[in-house]
């Protein structure tokens, strides 16, 4: 994540698969009131950002909860493609 202008300390993020789980991939992530790059990886919410999916192809969902003041955040996707021999 990006925060490129930070909001309340309480807001949290959340990204999951449309159809699915809303926090598939990243479970109520605090972005806190600093702007900068953070890695949801090695924090708490952050734990399930890498999954393995196959070969199926999967649209993301993105939700923030708690925030009390606007603020700007961009979420870049990093991934690796599975093969499909089939």
């Amino acid at each position: 994540f990006d925060i490129i202008t930070a909001a309340s300390g309480t807001t949290n993020i959340s990204v999951g698969a449309v159809g699915g789980s809303a926090t598939a991939f990243v479970n109520a992530y605090t972005i806190g009131t600093t702007a900068g790059r953070q890695y949801p990886t090695t924090k708490a919410g952050g734990a399930l950002a890498w999954e393995d999916v196959g070969t199926s192809d999967v649209r993301l969902n993105v939700t923030n909860s708690a925030a009390t003041s606007a603020g700007e955040v961009r979420l870049t996707v990093l991934y690796q493609q599975n093969t499909n021999y089939s």
